[in-house]
Parts: structure tokens; C-alpha cells; sequence
């Protein structure tokens, strides 16, 4: 299967706020069910009418506990976009974005669309195809760069992710 960029998307305006200033990258939100590895936390932003929940996992890299990565899926308040949005550690390289890949497949890069004082976020669209990866996968390996030579791979469990992400309002 060839590597395909992941398709981007600004979406921004989502208001859900699954990031806290805090030393490390944490998702916020109240806990309304766990899937497996995952969580779905909900909140209502600050002007919104309805609660905005998402699937999230927070995880470390194995051997660098100062690399935390969150994970979060979610389906935009006007229902018509998936994004997975990927929150990494200030620290990382910029320019080389962050790669997926889910088991034994590559799926390619996102890049990054914004850094905030918690950590730097890349976004892609959930098209069917890549939803479909992620729910029928066992591991997504996320590729952070802090050098240009220097790819650190953060595992991530999708155990529970078809069932959480099927939940979500």
C-alpha cells in the first residue's frame, strides 16, 4: 500500500478544549465512559449550547516519560467532519510533522497547524479509509521528530476505539 499524505484541516473553531496549561500534555474533560484504552470526555465550551465530547488517550513514550502524546477523535459540533487531532510536547520538530502508522502499514504525515503554551497540535481529517484503519488496528505508532535524524516512535493502543468512537454523539 503506498504512503498518502494525511488530508489537513483548520478546524480550529471546534471549541473543545481537551488541553490544559499544565507541565505535561492532559485532556480535560469529564470522563462519561472508558472503551478499552480510550475515554470519552466531554465538556460544553464556554458559548456553546450543547456538551462536545471525544475519544482520547494520553500516552508517554516508553523509554523518554518527558514525551507525552494525547490522541483525540471526535466529530466536529456540526456534525460534519471527523478530525484526529494529535497533541505533542513543545520540543518537537516542526517542519517534520508527525507521522502514522497503524500496525504493519504507513499511513503518512500530518503536519502541524498551531502551537499553544501545553504543546503543538496536528490535525487530519478521519476520512473513511483512515477511520477504518484505526478501528480495525491493534497498535497506531505515532512518529515524533526532535531532530531531523531522529524519529521517536509513541505506540498507541486501539483497543476499544471502534466501540468509542461509534459512541461518540
Amino acid at each position: 500500500m503506498p504512503v498518502t499524505r494525511l488530508k489537513l484541516t483548520l478546524a480550529g473553531a471546534l471549541g473543545l478544549a481537551l488541553i490544559a496549561a499544565s507541565p505535561g500534555v492532559e485532556a480535560q474533560g469529564v470522563i462519561k465512559s472508558t472503551h478499552g484504552d480510550w475515554q470519552q470526555r466531554c465538556e460544553t465550551p464556554p458559548g456553546a449550547k450543547n456538551e462536545q465530547c471525544a475519544l482520547v488517550q494520553n500516552v508517554m513514550a516508553e523509554d523518554r516519560p518527558n514525551l507525552t502524546l494525547v490522541i483525540i477523535a471526535l466529530k466536529t459540533a456540526d456534525g460534519k467532519a471527523r478530525l484526529l487531532r494529535m497533541v505533542a510536547p513543545l520540543g518537537i520538530l516542526i517542519p517534520a510533522g508527525i507521522g502514522l502508522r497503524i500496525d504493519e502499514t504507513d499511513i503518512g504525515r500530518a503536519g502541524y497547524v498551531r502551537c499553544l503554551n501545553t504543546g503543538c497540535i496536528a490535525e487530519a481529517v478521519l476520512d473513511d479509509t483512515l477511520l477504518n484503519q484505526l478501528k480495525n488496528g491493534k497498535t497506531a505508532t505515532f512518529i515524533l521528530f526532535q531532530t531531523p535524524e531522529e524519529g521517536v516512535g509513541v505506540p498507541v493502543s486501539l483497543e476499544g476505539f471502534a466501540a468509542g468512537f461509534d459512541s461518540l454523539p
